[in-house]
C-alpha cells in the first residue's frame, strides 16, 4: 500500500510520456512531438493549480489558467497559428473575469480583464479592419472596460477615463473618414462663431 505520494512517480510519468512521443515522431506517426510533450505538461499543471481553488485558494486560478492556456496554444496545429496570440491572452484575461466573478468585491480585476481580452480579439484582426485602425478598437476596448468598472463596480470616477479613452478610440477608429478633421473643423468654427458672437453683443 502506498502511504505518500512519491514525486518520483511524477517524473517517471513525464519520462515516459516524453520517450513515448519522441519514438511517435521518429516512426512518422507524430509531428511536432516537442509541442505535444510541453502542451500536455502545461495542462497538466494547470489542472493541478485548479483543483486548489476548491480549497478557497482563488489565486491560483492566475498560474492555472496561464498554464492551461500556454497548453492549449502549444498543442494549436500550424493551420491554427494565427489564434496563437488569441488563446495564450485570452486564457490569462479569463482567469481575471474569474476572479471578479468568484468576488465581485474584486472589482480591480475588471481592469486587467478588459485589457487582456481586447488585445486577445486584437491579436487575431490584421492591421486595418473594414477600414478600422486596431489601435483605436484598443482604445475602445479600454473604454468599455472602464464603463464596466462605473457600471457594474460602481465606481463613478471610472466614467472620466473611460469617456477620454472612448474619444481617443474613435477619433482613431474613425480616422480613415477624416472624422477627426471634421471635428477640429467644427471645432474652429464654434471657437470663431463665439468669438464674433462676443464682439457684436459688447459693442450693442
Amino acid at each position: 500500500m502506498i502511504k505518500r505520494f512519491d514525486n518520483r512517480v511524477v517524473f517517471g510519468v513525464l519520462l515516459l510520456l516524453g520517450g513515448t512521443l519522441l519514438l511517435l515522431q521518429t516512426l512518422g506517426y507524430l509531428e511536432d512531438a516537442g509541442d505535444w510533450f510541453w502542451g500536455v505538461i502545461f495542462l497538466m499543471a494547470g489542472a493541478a493549480f485548479l483543483t486548489a481553488l476548491f480549497s478557497g485558494q482563488w489565486w491560483a486560478v492566475f498560474p492555472g489558467m496561464t498554464l492551461l492556456a500556454l497548453g492549449v496554444t502549444a498543442l494549436l496545429p500550424s493551420s491554427l497559428e494565427h489564434y496563437k496570440g488569441l488563446t495564450f491572452l485570452g486564457g490569462i484575461g479569463l482567469a481575471f473575469w474569474i476572479v471578479y466573478f468568484m468576488d465581485r468585491s474584486r472589482w480591480w480585476a475588471l481592469i486587467p480583464a478588459g485589457v487582456m481580452t481586447t488585445l486577445a480579439v486584437i491579436s487575431v484582426l490584421p492591421d486595418r479592419v473594414v477600414g478600422l485602425e486596431t489601435g483605436g478598437l484598443f482604445f475602445i476596448g479600454m473604454a468599455i472596460t472602464f464603463l464596466l468598472v462605473a457600471l457594474v463596480a460602481g465606481h463613478r470616477w471610472a466614467y472620466y477615463p473611460a469617456a477620454v479613452l472612448g474619444v481617443m478610440g474613435l477619433l482613431i477608429t474613425a480616422s480613415w473618414m477624416n472624422f477627426a478633421n471634421y471635428v477640429w473643423a467644427a471645432a474652429l468654427i464654434i471657437a470663431g462663431g463665439y468669438l464674433i458672437f462676443k464682439y457684436v453683443t459688447n459693442r450693442v
